[in-house]
């Protein structure tokens, strides 16, 4: 059973980014969790409201809630407004060794009369690239500078590296979208 918010006639999705990676994973996971339904999509570019490497979980989960929310103001004739928005998590290490550094993402959908979350998972990055974010660099830049590459964050991500695009960002995305619209595919039932 598919919720008042999507309903058989196209909806409109506001993804709170420019980068095409980011719509094209919100799109797919509408697509995947919603088949049959028709959606259009527009990226506007809104500001996070917390710094461009968010640090931990509640600065991630507060920057893609303000970006969906955001997106909502100055677009409000949309169906959904969805915020992405990843961030870093430090964490000591053994003793006399660095502190590791987890990379994952949180989506936030905001509905008409619901809003759903998910975070993804999250994996450790190497020491090379661990060191440079920590020292106050933003993930793409660094993950660029560690494989001499360009502007992967449009592209494969910091994910696709590490893992030879066995799992790229795109597909990193599309999973936790999906998660995020549970609460959109339920609609007799509760989530906070």
């Amino acid at each position: 059973m598919a919720s008042q918010d999507v309903q058989t006639a196209a909806r409109t999705i506001i993804v709170a980014s420019l980068n095409p990676v980011k719509i094209a994973a919100t799109v797919q996971g509408f697509s995947e969790m919603f088949p049959g339904s028709a959606f259009t999509s527009r990226g506007v570019s809104v500001p996070s409201g917390v710094p461009d490497q968010p640090l931990g979980d509640a600065e991630t989960l507060q920057g893609a809630l303000n970006r969906a929310q955001r997106a909502r103001e100055i677009e409000p004739d949309a169906d959904f407004w969805v915020g992405l928005e990843g961030g870093v998590l430090e964490e000591a290490g053994v003793a006399g060794s660095p502190k590791l550094v987890q990379s994952f993402a949180w989506i936030v959908v905001i509905g008409r009369s619901r809003t759903g979350k998910a975070r993804t998972a999250a994996y450790y990055l190497p020491e090379e690239t661990a060191k440079l974010v920590r020292d106050g660099m933003e993930l793409g830049p660094a993950e660029d500078i560690v494989w001499g590459k360009s502007n992967t964050k449009q592209t494969n991500g910091s994910v696709g590296l590490l893992t030879g695009d066995v799992i790229n960002r795109k597909g990193y995305y599309v999973q936790a979208v999906v998660l995020a619209l549970i609460p959109f595919k339920n609609p007799v039932l509760t989530f906070s």
